[in-house]
C-alpha cells in the first residue's frame, strides 16, 4: 500500500510532465526545402572552390600588403581544397540535419561572400575602440 501511495504522485508528475518536453516537429516542406539548400550549397562550393585561390590572394594582399603576393595563393589553395571538400560532404549528405539543422558547414557559406572590408579597430588609452582614420 505505502509503494502505491508513493508511487502515484511520482507517476502523475511524470504524465503530466511529457507534454511539457513535447517539440513542435517540423512541417515536411521546411524539411525538403533545408535539404534541397543544403544539396544546392554543396555543389556550388564543390564547383567554385577554386575562386578562393585569387580571392584569398586579393584578401591577403589587401589586408597584410606585399606579403600577400606570396601567402595569398597559398593560402587560396587551402581554402580552396577546404571549400571543395565540405561541399562534396554537403553534396553527399545532404540529407542528413547536420550540423546545426542543415546550417552551412562552411563560412562564409558561398566564395563570393566575405570580399567587403573589415573595419580596423585600435584601442586608445584602453577607452572606448574607435575605428581608425577618424
Amino acid at each position: 500500500m505505502r509503494v502505491i501511495v508513493a508511487g502515484l504522485p511520482l507517476l502523475l508528475l511524470c504524465i503530466l510532465t511529457v507534454p511539457a518536453f513535447a517539440q513542435e516537429a517540423q512541417q515536411p516542406e521546411a524539411i525538403a526545402e533545408k535539404m534541397s539548400f543544403k544539396l544546392v550549397r554543396g555543389l556550388t562550393n564543390v564547383v567554385t572552390g577554386v575562386v578562393e585561390v585569387p580571392k584569398q590572394s586579393y584578401l591577403t594582399v589587401r589586408d597584410r600588403g606585399n606579403i600577400g603576393y606570396v601567402v595569398g595563393p597559398v593560402k587560396g589553395m587551402g581554402m580552396a581544397l577546404y571549400r571543395t571538400l565540405l561541399g562534396a560532404v554537403e553534396t553527399v549528405f545532404f540529407m542528413v540535419p547536420q550540423p546545426g539543422y542543415y546550417d552551412p558547414m562552411v563560412n562564409p557559406e558561398y566564395v563570393w561572400h566575405g570580399w567587403e572590408k573589415r573595419p580596423e579597430v585600435s584601442l586608445v588609452n584602453d577607452a572606448e575602440p574607435v575605428e581608425k582614420g577618424e
